[in-house]
């Protein structure tokens, strides 16, 4: 079969040659004839046209198209690590494009960078959960040691005695604080912090931990008659509402930890009421650390091996303790010749005989420091600062860490022999300081701040926790 007139295309007889398609043409173009350059010695001068012969420019035109060309078609280092994302799925934390000629971002080149991103993206918020501006004391002093703004929300009751709680930024992804102090209105207080924390979770927040440095109905963590044990069902309704971690502080019982689901990390006052004992009592090598009943032997025993100072234990009739309630689960009264095996009679408890008042230790010409942990119905603490002078303390000091002070807690103080009451701010109690001014407060910001710092960083929390036994 012959050629056409262009040398590529066959040509059949009888019919007309077919033009050339435009892209059969070869990309690299043909091999120049020894022609004479335009200008070379003995060239004549430049190509008569339709002498055959290409122009040395168009020559290098046509080189020049063909780079371009090659340049656009040849994978880039870019295109080719796209490809392989779309076959392998890249981690989700480095899903960012990478960098070209359009783009100012960057992929992230090392370890570094990654925890940088990571540490942009994930961020932490502090929110308040009361509703009262008294209240919100202790998270504003926690945010301002953070170097944080406190989170914007809105709390109010309203006009039928609901709780509404109101969101008013992003948490997405975010470890969540909430600081819930507890005032005189305990119930309402536990539904703000119920509502926010279910709030918090609805908003897709990562982690939401509880800072409630005084934990309520913690008294009732023991089963009274037929009553319930409200502590427990209390941690359960936060689990349920969406926290995954406590932060407290001294608690009424250790034993309460064991209610949750999720880890819970209590703190210790401790530390800072020493630190005003030796810091605001001028003589206080001349104290003795006084427990007012014997359940608060061992907490007075800590406070006094730390001090190096002696030891008194008020003990006697007087004194009526939580282990001193009837238990009272029997209901018809007991019948005493009502026995399953006639001639067997069960081993009865004896009643309980309280020796008269007495002071173990010796409290004569000495300061006279009393401690526990919450302060609520003063009469108590009066009665033993009674004792106290009677036994010859020349001053008297009462320190604990939860200083609810309710009723008349204000006026008992100022009408007693107490000369100072020594609180922590875990409990607003402003209004009672006005009507007393022998109430004192130690500020225990710095500690819960540091455990909302290691807590979001993930360090360890041994630190906050060194030199603390089981009894403190």
């Amino acid at each position: 079969m012959g050629r056409g007139a262009d040398g590529r295309t066959p040509a059949r007889r009888g019919t007309p040659p077919r033009p050339p398609h435009p892209f059969s043409t070869p990309l690299i173009p043909p091999r120049l004839p020894p022609a004479r350059f335009w200008g070379a010695p003995g060239a004549g001068g430049s190509p008569r046209p339709g002498s055959g012969r290409t122009h040395p420019c168009a020559a290098l035109g046509e080189t020049f198209l063909l780079l371009l060309l090659l340049l656009l078609l040849l994978p880039t280092p870019q295109g080719a690590a796209i490809a392989a994302g779309r076959k392998k799925r890249m981690p989700r934390k480095l899903l960012l494009p990478y960098k070209s000629v359009f783009s100012h971002f960057r992929a992230p080149r090392g370890l570094h960078d990654a925890l940088a991103m990571n540490a942009a993206r994930s961020g932490y918020r502090v929110f308040s959960a009361n509703s009262t501006a008294a209240c919100t004391e202790l998270a504003k002093r926690i945010t301002e040691r953070l170097g944080a703004e406190l989170g914007k929300s809105v709390v109010y009751q309203e006009t039928n005695g609901e709780t509404r709680v109101e969101i008013k930024e992003s948490v997405r992804g975010q470890d969540i604080f909430i600081i819930q102090t507890i005032p005189r209105d305990v119930n309402t207080a536990v539904m703000e912090l119920l509502i926010m924390a279910y709030a918090l979770k609805t908003s897709c927040a990562r982690n939401i931990i509880g800072v409630i440095p005084y934990f309520p109905y913690s008294k009732q963590s023991k089963m009274r008659k037929r009553g319930s044990i409200v502590c427990k069902l209390l941690a359960s309704m936060l689990a349920k509402a969406g926290l995954t971690h406590i932060i407290t502080m001294d608690l009424h019982q250790k034993e309460i930890q064991g209610f949750f689901s999720f880890p819970v990390d209590n703190l210790r006052a401790s530390p800072f009421l020493i630190q005003y004992i030796q810091e605001e009592i001028p003589d206080y090598r001349n104290a003795v650390i006084v427990a007012k009943s014997p359940d608060a032997a061992k907490r007075a025993q800590s406070y006094a091996e730390r001090l190096r100072l002696g030891l008194a234990v008020i003990h006697g009739e007087a004194q009526c303790t939580e282990q001193d309630m009837d238990d009272g689960r029997h209901s018809p009264p007991m019948v005493k010749n009502a026995t399953v095996h006639p001639g067997l009679e069960l081993p009865l408890m004896m009643a309980k005989e309280k020796p008269p008042i007495t002071v173990v230790g010796d409290v004569g010409g000495r300061i006279a420091i009393i401690v526990d942990d919450i302060i609520d119905d003063v009469e108590s603490f009066v009665a033993a600062a009674e004792i106290l002078k009677e036994r010859g303390a020349y001053k008297i000091f009462v320190m604990a860490t939860h200083g609810l002070l309710s009723a008349d807690a204000p006026r008992l103080i100022e009408e007693s022999s107490i000369d100072e009451v020594v609180v922590t701010n875990t409990v607003p109690h402003e209004v009672q300081k006005l009507q007393c001014p022998k109430i004192k407060t130690v500020d225990i910001s710095l500690i819960l701040s540091e455990a909302i710092r290691r807590i979001h960083n993930g360090e360890s929390m041994a630190y906050l926790f060194r030199n603390i036994t089981v009894d403190d």
